[in-house]
């Protein structure tokens, strides 16, 4: 290095010269349980919300891979060129797997698409949450409503599109109806517009609170009387019990439910696939008749083009391999969710009987529990757990502002083989009998 590279000024920004979310404790919280997991690699985590890796399978990517091609050749009629240009260059910015993802949602969602067009394939689900709140942000006064607790990427994709959220409890059911009609007459009084309500009817994150039928049909009522939108979010409503529950959209007769929906969980986490289903029909100016998935495919095409085709391609394989059901798909991850579920269950009615104070929640299905705990389950805790007893959890505090989430934390239970399981549950018990020693 030279005498005068040295004396070179080298420019640094202020925080307040960057975007106001980038100061927001939120958009730390994903970035900081995954540090604390990097510093202790040793600890067992009930962390992540992660899909299990142990049916990870690398030949299997090849296999998708070839069938879609196949799929390309004798369904499509491509030639060999035309593949190699749909799999190798830029694609279409809504996707090039559509007419599969359609099919899967009509198998296994009793979802049906009259038009292909209101369908985006996006950049995992996270994209799609955010092309539809900048989609929604109009000026000031619009906020978008999230179900208290609520997954914490929803509120971050809003905040960087400039778009406020508002909670709104969500009771035993999922969502407090009484409390939903409260804070949008109160919005409206002070001048505020919501847009919609972001909701996870199917085994929440974080609280693995799943809405019943019959308030799913009642939040539909009262999504038409405030003259909302519904945004569904569903990434564990094929990890259940037995039972399974339609979804918002396919008791939607209004097109009142944007549904968003992922291959994270179901597919493949690494592809990055997620889609977007906004058949909602948007007046221009000039009298022209579209659907708000042609203005999030405008969008899109600024932010990230479009949905990589190889990740794409491997995801539709696996859908053809499987006749587009992803419940055929996910047949022995669904057992797995729900043996480990059990064993979660089990093991913390063994080890911590009432007096000790913890409660948890008894969820049939998804990737998490979350434990009331007679203590504040904070970051510090968390990093003297990790630290001193080898174990990791997630605090509510970084899914819930409201006070009672200080002394709640979230068990998930998706990635770890039984004896991590037990094992992490052991460490769990020694680290709350040490705090309640400790007063």
């Amino acid at each position: 290095m030279t005498e005068a590279t040295m004396a070179v000024d080298r420019v640094r920004l202020r925080a307040e010269q960057l975007h106001g979310s980038l100061t927001e404790p939120l958009m730390d919280s994903m970035n900081f349980l995954n540090e604390i997991a990097g510093r202790y690699p040793d600890a067992v985590s009930f962390a992540p919300g992660r899909p299990y890796e142990g049916l990870f399978d690398s030949a299997a990517l090849t296999r998708y891979l070839e069938r879609y091609r196949a799929y390309l050749a004798t369904e499509r009629g491509l030639s060999d060129e035309q593949i190699d240009r749909t799999l190798f260059q830029y694609g279409r910015t809504k996707g090039i797997i559509p007419e599969l993802v359609a099919r899967a949602l009509a198998v296994d969602e009793d979802i049906h698409l009259d038009d292909l067009e209101s369908l985006v394939i996006t950049v995992g689900c996270q994209e799609a949450m955010f092309l539809v709140a900048r989609a929604l942000r109009v000026d000031e006064r619009d906020v978008l409503l999230t179900v208290a607790p609520t997954y914490v990427g929803v509120v971050g994709a809003a905040r960087t599109a400039e778009l406020p959220t508002v909670p709104v409890a969500d009771g035993p059911l999922g969502v407090d109806l009484d409390d939903l009609a409260r804070t949008v007459g109160e919005l409206r009084d002070a001048g505020r517009r919501p847009r919609a309500l972001y909701v996870i009817p199917d085994f929440a994150n974080p609280s693995g609170v799943r809405m019943n039928l019959a308030t799913r049909r009642a939040l539909l009522d009262a999504a038409r009387e405030h003259e909302l939108l519904l945004l569904e979010d569903n990434p564990y409503g094929l990890f259940h019990n037995g039972a399974r529950l339609p979804t918002l959209k396919a008791l939607d007769t209004e097109r009142r439910v944007v549904y968003l929906g992922s291959f994270a969980k179901t597919g493949l986490p690494g592809a990055r696939v997620g889609y977007v289903v906004a058949d909602q029909e948007v007046t221009g100016a000039d009298g022209s008749v579209g659907l708000l998935a042609d203005e999030l495919a405008k969008i899109k095409g600024m932010v990230t083009v479009n949905t990589s085709p190889v990740a794409q391609a491997v995801i539709g394989g696996k859908l053809l391999e499987n006749d587009c059901s992803l419940v055929a798909a996910n047949k022995v991850e669904r057992e797995i969710y729900q043996n480990n579920l059990s064993r979660l269950l089990t093991g913390l009615t063994l080890r911590f009987p009432p007096a000790t104070g913890v409660r948890w929640n008894r969820p049939s299905g998804g990737f998490f529990v979350v434990l009331d705990v007679p203590f504040p389950a904070d970051d510090a805790l968390l990093e003297h757990s990790a630290r001193r007893h080898g174990v990791l959890w997630a605090p509510m505090s970084h899914f819930d502002a409201r006070p009672e989430a200080r002394n709640r934390l979230r068990l998930s239970f998706s990635s770890l083989p039984l004896e991590s399981l037990e094992t992490g549950l052991d460490r769990l018990r020694a680290m709350v009998s040490e705090r309640l020693a400790t007063g």
